[in-house]
């Protein structure tokens, strides 16, 4: 018991201080350490990093440092991605589904690794940037959303660990713009996704009161915190724990049992034309994307008033 409490306050500092990572973490937690079983664990992510979020989001606004025009369609956009994917994770193994968590996880902490330095430094003549675009980015603000809400939707994570690199990467928030925003996103796809896991998931009422009583302390910790470390440390730490636990997930998962798994999978949905279907449908969500992020820019200026936008 004091074991799940301490770590589920560790989960929650880094939920407040990086706007992101809580669940990435919960559901190895849940699995590997305290033996939930996956789909149990996932649900029972979505309630406890959504709670957190709630709270650690109030200390980020009294700061400025939400984009709430920004947010509320990307978290629109995502409620219906993460409500699909919550629907379609049940056409998967729970092996194949952390596995898929693994893949993302490591291929976001190395995105986030390699980004360039973070636009929340001063402007060349010297005048800091705004947190928040001058005019939402509606079109790639959607695209984006509904992306990665799909995505987390079906790994089960409230989504910070994607939001936050889709807010800074794609949408072209600086970092503790994008830290604060991808709170109130998160609180909005942990409600989404719970509702399309709770159809096929159940949920352990006392170990859920437990961790999320752990992750509120310490997300409350986070978000005070957050506004006295610079946002190049909050970017490569953040890459860092995301690239460490993906890394870890995929060593316990990738198991021979798991390819038994997949070789069925793509046997029973006839591979050919399953295959071929899913890479048309990747390669037109990446032309359009593309067009997108191409057609709809960000202005982001040296700041005159109000963040808050």
């Amino acid at each position: 018991m004091l074991l799940t409490l301490g770590l589920s306050m560790i989960i929650g500092l880094l939920l407040g201080l990086l706007g992101g990572g809580g669940s990435i973490l919960t559901v190895p937690m849940l699995v590997y350490l305290l033996h939930v079983d996956p789909k149990t664990a996932i649900t029972t992510s979505f309630v406890v990093v959504g709670v957190s979020s709630l709270l650690a989001l109030i200390p980020h606004a009294r700061r400025h440092s939400v984009c709430w025009k920004s947010g509320v369609f990307f978290g629109l956009s995502g409620m219906m991605g993460a409500f699909a994917g919550g629907r379609l994770a049940v056409h998967f193994t729970s092996d194949l589904l952390m596995t898929l968590f693994a893949l993302i996880s490591l291929s976001t902490g190395l995105l986030m690794l390699r980004g360039g330095k973070s636009s929340t430094d001063a402007s060349p003549t010297g005048i800091p940037r705004r947190v928040c675009p001058l005019r939402v980015p509606y079109l790639r603000v959607l695209f984006d959303g509904f992306f990665v809400g799909g995505l987390t939707g079906m790994v089960g994570v409230g989504g910070g660990f994607l939001i936050v690199p889709a807010l800074t990467l794609l949408v072209g928030l600086p970092m503790q713009g994008a830290i604060g925003t991808s709170l109130l996103i998160i609180v909005m796809n942990a409600l989404a996704g719970l509702g399309g896991y709770s159809q096929h998931a159940t949920l352990d009422l006392p170990l859920t009161a437990l961790v999320t009583t752990g992750a509120l302390i310490g997300s409350g910790m986070g978000a005070l915190l957050s506004g006295y470390i610079k946002p190049n440390w909050l970017r490569r730490g953040f890459g860092l724990m995301v690239a460490a636990v993906g890394f870890y997930v995929l060593s316990q998962a990738f198991t021979a049992q798991l390819l038994l798994d997949a070789e069925a999978w793509f046997d029973r949905a006839h591979s050919e034309i399953w295959a071929t279907l899913v890479l048309l449908t990747v390669l037109i969500l990446l032309r359009i994307g593309s067009w997108i992020h191409k057609a709809d820019a960000v202005v982001l200026k040296p700041q005159s008033g109000s963040n808050g936008h």
